[in-house]
């Protein structure tokens, strides 16, 4: 490709797609680990138990009706990081061990197009243990053009119709990455926007990232009678943008349509998704659109055109569940493409209750509000945040500092609080690159509590890290002395000193020892 590309293109058809492949394809997980996609958004505790209550409440529906037999599929389509799936299976496991009801088995499956990113999540220690329960399973999967799902750790292909149960699919910032046609409409007529793009000469022979941040992109607009055809797959919806918009620019997913009929074939039963993403699924948001600007975060994202796809899906029967509030950051939608879907009133009433009353959307409003007052926060409010967003690992390194000095202030009780708060969090803690940063704060906090113990366990998981630090071998020497392992304290009080010869605290505890 030229770097000025004077070529008109369908914006489908675009190069800047290819880019984006090959963003992602060069980057793997490090595109997530150094955080230049966002991922917190659509992968903390709090839309990950949302979530997994829906699921839960699907299973439930599947079981009443006596689907017991067969695994419910799980498939999530740009799993990305590997996150959302950790805390979803770790909730929906915890609430099935929990509830003690019979209902069908399950099977998460991880889906991308980066086999690097399959790579990651297959050595990952945190899902291996659900790997090792055949509960999870990977899968390379192009939302363009595959058709089935190869599963890397089962060897099992799911095709066409082998699914006994519906298809569960998960799709968070999916639909926003992926090929859309760019129309425009005006006079009752449709136009495809033709796009060419031009670079800086500077970013010649870079990377995708490179090409993609200093990508400007033309527009040409040019008459389509293809739309307007009743042959057209989907001219009932062309023809609600025809009759009701005006000087309109509207993202329009066939791809992302295509994909879920793809799917959509695997099941004898029909699909539900479960979908969140910056997009509109009412038609009044699309009207008097401007063309859309690219949104650069190491690779691009625009805006998902939800009302396509609802208005699709629901002429084929669908039920299409979105909030009746305006969202804020996330459009959060439940598809149930189903016989009788209507009668799914578990899945149903967990949207009701985790989506619509309260939901992520909400929680990611008040966080960022939240994050402009940290510095006002008593360890009261921190503990009752910190157990709303599910005693989630972010929130908890953004106040760890303040923690430190509010401590000698709290009453004693708080201590036992902020414990179970630790190996909570601990529990439900997804790394992304090394733990014990995570551990060596969580050691600090239990350390200044003096609870010596618990402070060791965490200690323990930075032996790698810190194992010449000086001031963590005194702290971990202080831990054993304190719980009666002498000959630990003074292997660590020796190791001090061999990095810190003069280290007061050190030598006077050797003394104290011998």
């Amino acid at each position: 490709m030229a770097m000025n590309d004077q070529n008109m293109y369908r914006f489908s058809e675009s190069p800047i797609w290819e880019l984006q492949r090959a963003y992602y394809e060069e980057q793997g997980i490090s595109a997530w680990q150094n955080n230049e996609v966002p991922e917190y958004i659509t992968s903390n505790p709090v839309i990950a138990t949302s979530y997994a209550e829906i699921i839960f409440g699907f299973l439930q529906d599947r079981a009443q009706l006596g689907s017991l037999s067969e695994p419910v599929t799980i498939v999530e389509l740009g799993a990305g990081s590997g996150r959302l799936a950790f805390h979803v299976l770790k909730e929906l496991c915890a609430m099935r061990d929990y509830a003690g009801m019979t209902l069908p088995a399950f099977r998460y499956v991880m889906t991308d197009l980066a086999l690097k990113n399959l790579a990651y999540w297959q050595q990952h220690p945190s899902l291996r243990p659900f790997v090792e329960q055949g509960i999870l399973d990977f899968a390379a999967f192009d939302a363009l053009q595959d058709t089935e799902l190869n599963l890397t750790e089962s060897g099992i292909s799911v095709r066409n119709g082998d699914l006994q149960q519906p298809l569960l699919v998960i799709a968070n910032y999916f639909f926003d990455s992926i090929p859309q046609e760019l129309l425009y409409v005006d006079n009752k007529r449709v136009y495809d926007c033709m796009v060419s793009l031009r670079f800086t000469d500077e970013v010649a022979g870079g990377s995708a990232a490179e090409m993609l941040e200093s990508a400007t992109v033309e527009y040409e607009y040019r008459l389509s009678e293809e739309y307007e055809q009743k042959s057209y797959a989907y001219s009932n919806v062309i023809a609600q943008y025809t009759q009701k918009l005006e000087d309109s620019h509207i993202l329009f997913p066939v791809i992302g349509l295509q994909c879920l009929e793809r799917l959509n074939q695997l099941s004898r039963e029909g699909f539900v998704l479960l979908t969140a993403d910056k997009g509109d699924h009412r038609l009044e948001s699309w009207e008097y659109c401007e063309p859309p600007q690219l949104i650069h975060h190491g690779s691009f994202s625009l805006t998902a055109n939800y009302h396509a796809l609802s208005e699709v899906w629901e002429q084929k029967g669908a039920l299409c569940l979105f909030t009746q509030h305006p969202y804020h950051h996330l459009n959060i939608g439940c598809m149930l493409m189903l016989t009788h879907p209507a009668g799914y009133g578990n899945t149903r009433l967990a949207y009701r209750r985790f989506i619509e009353r309260y939901g992520p959307d909400d929680f990611i409003t008040m966080k960022e509000w939240l994050d402009g007052y940290l510095e006002q926060l008593e360890v009261p409010q921190f503990l009752a945040f910190w157990r709303l967003c599910g005693y989630d690992a972010q929130f908890f390194l953004q106040f760890a500092s303040q923690l430190t000095e509010l401590l000698p202030m709290c009453e004693e009780g708080v201590y036992s609080d902020l414990r179970l708060g630790i190996y909570q969090m601990w529990e439900g803690y997804y790394p992304m690159k090394e733990q014990h940063e995570m551990a060596l704060e969580c050691a600090a906090l239990l350390y200044q509590m003096e609870m010596y113990q618990d402070a060791s366990v965490f200690f323990e998981k930075t032996e790698e890290a810190y194992h010449q630090n000086p001031d963590v071998l005194y702290d971990r020497a202080i831990c054993y002395y304190e719980v009666g392992d002498v000959d630990a304290a003074r292997r660590y009080a020796e190791l001090t000193r061999n990095f810190a010869p003069e280290h007061e605290g050190a030598l006077a505890l050797l003394v104290l020892i011998d």
